[in-house]
């Protein structure tokens, strides 16, 4: 009996929608982090991407618990010596929503080669529109 180990083309890849109406970040980002990595698959092998393609719709809409909305602020660097800046929540949520999602899920995935490979299957629009209708993706 050997083990099983699939390889990137055995693989059928799927496209999944999904709504972030009134879903909590953290719990919504570890579903989709779980799909793009293919966990959800009978077929998963953690050294080759499995996953299936994710698109999330609705981003502006999603929720935080608690005090975040108030609280909660993201840091990036320039590298540059006192290029630290820090965003509130709410600036992030008005002017680029998608990138609240996008953020959230790339903490969940790999630090590696493969995760940022797999990272690049993740889709996240605004409104409910998605040019990805000719891909019959399914809803999560």
């Amino acid at each position: 009996m050997q083990t099983y180990h699939a390889k990137a083309g055995d693989v059928p890849r799927k496209w999944v929608v999904v709504d972030a109406t009134d879903q909590i970040l953290g719990r919504l980002s570890s579903r989709i982090a779980a799909v793009l990595r293919g966990k959800t698959k009978p077929q998963f092998t953690p050294h080759c991407d499995v996953g299936d393609f994710v698109v999330v719709i609705n981003a502006e809409k999603v929720r935080v618990t608690g005090g975040k909305a108030r609280t909660k602020e993201y840091f990036s660097h320039t590298g540059h010596p006192g290029g630290a800046k820090w965003t509130p929540y709410s600036t992030v949520l008005k002017e680029h929503p998608e990138r609240i999602i996008q953020r959230a899920v790339k903490g969940m995935m790999p630090r590696t080669r493969l995760g940022r490979k797999q990272l690049t299957k993740l889709k996240v629009y605004c409104g409910a529109e998605h040019p990805h209708a000719a891909q019959q993706p399914e809803t999560l």
